[in-house]
C-alpha cells in the first residue's frame, strides 16, 4: 500500500471514529433527562396581584357589598311587598325594555358606522369619527336637555313629527332614543380594530370563489365581527340600565308609563328611605348580572367555535 492510500485510509479511519464518538444533541441521554428550563414570566406577579386585587376589592366588592348588606335591612315581608309593587316592577321593565332595544339599535347603527369609518376615505372623516366619542365627554344632563329641546311637541323636530303621531319626548321612544345617544360610541369603539384588521384578501378570495356581496358578509365578515358587536351591546345595554342623567329630561317620569327604576331610587333616597333604595339597586345589580353573564358567556362560546374552526381549517 503507498502512501497516499495509508493516508487516506488514515483519514477516513479518524474521521468515522470521530462522527461515531461525537454525540448529537438530539441523542444525548443529558439532552433527553434534563430538559432545557423554561424562561419565568415577567417577575412581580405576586406584587401586581396584590395591588391589582386591593384595587378592585376597594373600587368595586366593597361597594357593592355595602348595597348588599345595607338593603338586607328589609324584612321578607317587605321585601315581597317591594318585589310585588307595580310601580317597582313597571319601572324595571321600562329600564331594562329600553336599554335592550337601544343596545340593539346601537349595536346595528354602530356597526354600520365603524364600517363606514375604516373602510371609506371622504372629506369630513376625521371630524365625523372625532364626534363618535362626543357622547363619553358631553354630561348626560346636558345631552338630555338637548334631546328634550329637538324632541319635545314644540322642539325643532317634535313640532314636525306630533302630526304624524309620532311622540318621542315623554314615551319610551324618547328614552330608546337618549340611551343610543349615549351607547353608540361603546359599539364603534369596539368595532373599529377589527374592521381593520379585516383582510381586504379575504373579501377578495371570497368574490373569486364566486361569493355574492351577502354571502360574504354573512359568512366572512360577520362571524369576526360576531364577538366584537356582543361586546359593544354588552357595553351599551349596561351603560343604558343605570342611566339617569340623559333620561331624566326626556322620560317624562310619568309612573306607569315613563318612570325609570334609577329614578325610583333617588325618590327613596329623597325620603330618607336608604333600605328601598339599596333594595331597588340590589335587584337591579342581580338582573344585570345575570344577563350580562349570559352575554359574556355566549362570546366566549362563539371566540372558542371560531379559534377551533381556524384550527382545522
Amino acid at each position: 500500500m503507498n502512501l497516499g492510500s495509508r493516508t487516506h485510509a488514515i483519514t477516513a479511519g479518524s474521521a468515522s471514529s470521530h462522527g461515531s464518538t461525537s454525540p448529537s444533541p438530539s441523542s444525548s441521554p443529558l439532552a433527553s433527562t434534563h430538559p432545557r428550563p423554561q424562561r419565568a414570566g415577567l417577575p412581580g406577579l405576586g406584587l401586581s396581584l396584590g395591588v391589582s386585587l386591593i384595587f378592585l376589592g376597594a373600587v368595586v366588592v366593597l361597594p357593592l357589598a355595602a348595597v348588599v348588606i345595607k338593603s338586607l335591612g328589609l324584612s321578607a315581608e317587605e321585601w315581597l311587598t317591594l318585589l310585588g309593587s307595580a310601580r317597582v316592577q313597571h319601572a324595571l321593565w321600562i329600564s331594562f325594555s329600553t336599554a335592550l332595544a337601544a343596545g340593539l339599535l346601537s349595536t346595528l347603527i354602530g356597526s354600520l358606522l365603524g364600517w363606514v369609518l375604516v373602510r371609506y376615505r371622504f372629506p369630513g372623516r376625521r371630524l365625523m369619527d372625532a364626534l363618535m366619542d362626543l357622547p363619553f365627554a358631553l354630561p348626560t344632563a346636558v345631552a338630555g336637555i338637548a334631546l328634550t329641546t329637538l324632541y319635545a311637541p314644540g322642539g325643532w323636530l317634535g313640532k314636525l313629527l306630533e302630526p304624524l303621531g309620532i311622540h318621542v319626548a315623554y314615551s319610551s321612544l324618547g328614552i330608546t332614543l337618549a340611551l343610543v345617544f349615549i351607547g353608540l360610541p361603546f359599539v364603534v369603539r369596539t368595532a373599529q380594530p377589527v374592521l381593520a384588521a379585516l383582510e381586504p384578501e379575504l373579501e377578495q378570495a371570497a368574490a373569486t370563489l364566486g361569493s355574492s356581496r351577502w354571502q360574504t358578509l354573512r359568512r366572512v365578515i360577520f362571524p369576526v365581527m360576531l364577538p366584537a358587536l356582543l361586546t359593544g351591546f354588552a357595553l351599551a345595554f349596561a351603560r343604558g340600565v343605570g342611566e339617569y342623567g340623559s333620561v331624566i329630561f326626556i322620560a317624562g317620569n310619568m309612573p306607569f308609563k315613563t318612570e325609570i327604576a334609577p329614578l325610583l331610587i333617588i325618590s327613596s333616597l329623597e325620603e330618607y328611605n336608604y333600605a328601598a333604595a339599596t333594595a331597588i339597586a340590589v335587584i337591579m345589580l342581580a338582573l344585570s348580572f345575570g344577563l350580562l353573564l349570559v352575554i359574556n358567556t355566549l362570546q366566549r362560546t362563539l371566540l372558542t367555535a371560531s379559534t377551533g374552526q381556524g384550527e382545522r381549517s
